[in-house]
């Protein structure tokens, strides 16, 4: 049993995204907290910090540590973040003065932050792919049905006759721009967090630039100075979001209504009622529709967790964590179902 809707036993059946829950699971966190220890390492001993021997051990210690998950978890509940019961684990499994050089100028958030945004930067890619495919059906639909009349309304008034082409061009221009952004995002969007302690590197000295670019150059993510208390970068990411399934939720209202009217629209596979065997309910309209206010939602919640009190803040970084996932998950549902929804359009207009 869980509290959340996305990995419900069966309401995940509705609301479920496996491909993009994967990158939020435990495993694949920690793959990433892991692959910044290694790429620190090597960026370490590229800048003469540490040796290039222990470096390369390090990396290939990260590269099969399976950490004490339940460890962790006592660790989580002591610490409130996972990275000091992490890093003494991996410290324990290098052994010998190789684990001294372990996380050598870090902090905790820098490894969070970091493995969020190498998490982020591939589901990115997935959200533009599937953009992509949707964008083809909508062009598909506009080959088949374009010309074909449509009812126009205004304020839910009847007004004047549109083409089936005008109300298309309605559901894919926001998408095909949040598609491009996305593939733009790639580039600058998700940065390394590297600040340590205070922000500021200080145990690195002249160096800590330079060690910086390098990690990373390595780990494929924008360099930009610490970030820890600026969280503007989540807020970009949790804006898009929101846009995207705000503009897939117009589609499911628009479909919604059109199968309400039933002249105008055919749709195959639509939702069984338990008393009413003849009804095929808009299961996917709907959920696009409820996908969207969620998130219009939960971005409130990222607004307020902007607010870093000085250096760092704990309350709004776990506000964070808590609200963030969701919204990427519920992204991920909304193109999944819009997907789904825009195959089972069979007629479109009159």
């Amino acid at each position: 049993m869980t509290a959340s809707a996305f990995d419900h036993p069966y309401l995940s059946g509705l609301l479920g995204d496996e491909d993009i829950a994967a990158f939020f699971s435990a495993d694949a966190d920690i793959r990433a907290m892991l692959r910044f220890e290694a790429a620190l390492a090597k960026a370490e001993a590229r800048h003469g910090i540490i040796p290039d021997a222990t470096a390369i051990e390090i990396a290939a210690a990260c590269g099969t540590f399976r950490p004490d998950m339940l460890a962790l978890r006592r660790g989580v509940g002591t610490d409130g973040v996972v990275v000091p019961e992490l890093v003494r684990q991996l410290r324990k499994a290098v052994g010998g003065q190789a684990a001294e050089n372990i996380h050598v100028g870090a902090t905790s958030q820098d490894v969070i932050d970091t493995s969020l945004m190498l998490r982020l930067k591939d589901i990115d890619m997935v959200l533009s792919g599937r953009l992509s495919t949707l964008l083809g059906l909508f062009d598909a639909l506009t080959h088949r049905f374009g010309s074909n009349r449509l009812m126009g309304h205004t304020r839910m008034q009847a007004a004047i006759p549109i083409t089936v082409a005008d109300r298309l061009a309605t559901w894919s221009s926001p998408l095909a721009d949040y598609r491009d952004r996305l593939v733009h995002m790639q580039a600058t969007a998700f940065p390394l967090q590297f600040g340590g302690a205070a922000g500021t590197l200080d145990k690195l000295g002249n160096k800590a630039a330079a060690v910086r670019a390098t990690l990373a150059e390595t780990l494929g993510l924008a360099d930009r100075p610490q970030w820890q208390s600026q969280r503007t970068a989540i807020a970009d990411i949790a804006h898009i979001l929101s846009l995207i399934t705000g503009s897939l939720g117009k589609f499911g209202q628009d479909i919604a209504l059109l199968a309400q009217a039933g002249n105008e629209i055919q749709l195959s596979g639509g939702g069984g009622s338990s008393a009413m065997a003849h009804k095929q309910n808009p299961v996917a309209a709907e959920t696009l529709v409820s996908l969207a206010r969620f998130n219009a939602v939960q971005l409130s919640g990222i607004h307020q967790s902007i607010v870093h009190e000085q250096e760092r803040s704990g309350a709004a970084w776990t506000l964070e964590w808590m609200t963030l996932p969701q919204m990427v998950m519920a992204c991920g549902a909304s193109t999944r179902v819009g997907l789904a929804l825009a195959g089972q359009i069979e007629r479109l207009g009159g």
